[in-house]
């Protein structure tokens, strides 16, 4: 039976936090703000890992621990960051890795225990999202828009804080985050957007970053070719789609591989991407009879395209927002649907669902967002506004 949505849901906010200072100081101010959020953290993901993979907490970490280095030698600040956060929430430097590795570790091609074991690995799928950026032709109140149905494991939901980091001199960062992550998605002072989707595919296992520092380094940029530059010069992990918008009326749209990039530009002003290579499939994929792991993906993407078109006839902010609302809310194929429910076929750890929906004015600095599935829930308005500060561009 195919679960159908609730018409209502409890009144539920975000928390949000806001944290600076030095590095440490930021991540012990982080870290004493989502114990609570952060051991929780902690509980689902030995149980998730237990269930998918076979592994104990300690197997987790010590898998984690392959990232350390490589963090510390690119950028030795997000390391002391995330020791503030263990330091601040009572736990392991190796805890917080392993909550900011997740995606890479599952991803780990080193599964060689576990086939010694006689396990077989289970393929886990790519994490879910659909992005877009609308401007110029596609939006009909000529503001620049960017956001995402972030689509997770519905056991972290009640994890998600948004966060706003003040680090000067780099950009002011809101961002939406699994509690004593370091990044994820989100915008910056300098009018920078930032939507990540997973897109699956295993690649070599020669080590590289974990994709929660090659997107805090993109927020950290203030201009979009900094931005990008990242995105082209660093090895990731794993995978990854990356949206980029700025202000000025750009989006650019990169599916990062360990082996190479594709990219694609808006057309008429509106972008949309999923979970599947939209660009090209790389060739080491191809060759091995590339299928799209989120298969759903194929029918998102054309949903939100159709559904933010309507944009064009939008006389303000307002209207805007409910149509962006609306589209988002999609539910054709539920319960895999644009706006993700859990499916009650699956056991209860597996549960996905759309943790936060999200919505950047980055022409206002106003910053929107829904504590879960967007069709039951209005938007929250953050109480900072991307541009607030002496690091804000107004």
């Amino acid at each position: 039976m195919t679960p159908r949505p609730a018409e209502t849901a409890p009144t539920r906010v975000l928390p949000v936090i806001e944290i600076s200072g030095s590095p440490l100081d930021r991540g012990r101010q982080y870290g004493e703000a989502v114990r609570p959020q952060l051991h929780a953290a902690l509980g689902y993901y030995e149980e998730a890992f237990g269930h998918s993979a076979g592994l104990t907490w300690e197997r987790v970490t010590a898998r984690a621990a392959r990232w350390l280095e490589p963090v510390r030698d690119y950028a030795p600040h997000l390391v002391d960051e995330m020791r503030g956060i263990a330091d601040g929430a009572g736990v392991g430097l190796l805890d917080v890795l392993a909550l900011n590795a997740r995606g890479e570790v599952i991803y780990d091609k080193s599964f060689a225990q576990m086939e010694a074991d006689g396990r077989t690995p289970e393929e886990e799928p790519a994490e879910g999202c659909t992005s877009f950026a609308a401007y110029g032709e596609a939006s009909g109140d000529g503001h620049v828009y960017a956001g995402q149905n972030w689509d997770w494991r519905a056991g972290v939901a009640d994890t998600v804080v948004m966060i706003r980091i003040v680090q000067p001199p780099e950009p002011t960062l809101i961002m939406q985050v699994e509690a004593g992550q370091i990044g994820r998605q989100g915008a910056n002072s300098a009018g920078i957007a930032f939507n990540a989707n997973g897109l699956g595919g295993r690649f070599d296992d020669a080590i590289g970053l974990p994709q929660t520092v090659v997107r805090r380094s993109v927020l950290d940029q203030s201009n979009i070719t900094d931005a990008l530059d990242v995105l082209c010069r660093t090895r990731a992990h794993i995978a990854s789609n990356a949206l980029l918008t700025c202000r000025e009326g750009f989006a650019i749209d990169l599916e990062t591989t360990p082996a190479g990039h594709g990219w694609m530009y808006p057309t008429d002003g509106l972008l949309v991407h999923g979970n599947h290579y939209q660009a090209g499939v790389p060739v080491q994929l191809a060759a091995a009879g590339y299928r799209p792991m989120s298969s759903d993906s194929l029918v998102r993407v054309p949903r939100a395209e159709q559904g933010l078109r309507a944009l064009r006839g939008s006389a303000g902010p307002d209207e805007s927002r409910k149509i962006i609302r609306h589209a988002m809310s999609d539910h054709l194929g539920l319960p895999e649907s644009l706006c993700t429910h859990p499916d009650p076929r699956q056991p209860a750890v597996k549960h996905w669902t759309t943790l936060v929906s999200s919505l950047a004015d980055l022409t206002t600095g106003d910053y929107h967002v829904t504590a879960g599935t967007p069709c039951d829930r209005e938007y929250q308005h953050l109480p900072w506004n991307l541009y607030d500060g002496p690091y804000g561009q107004n």
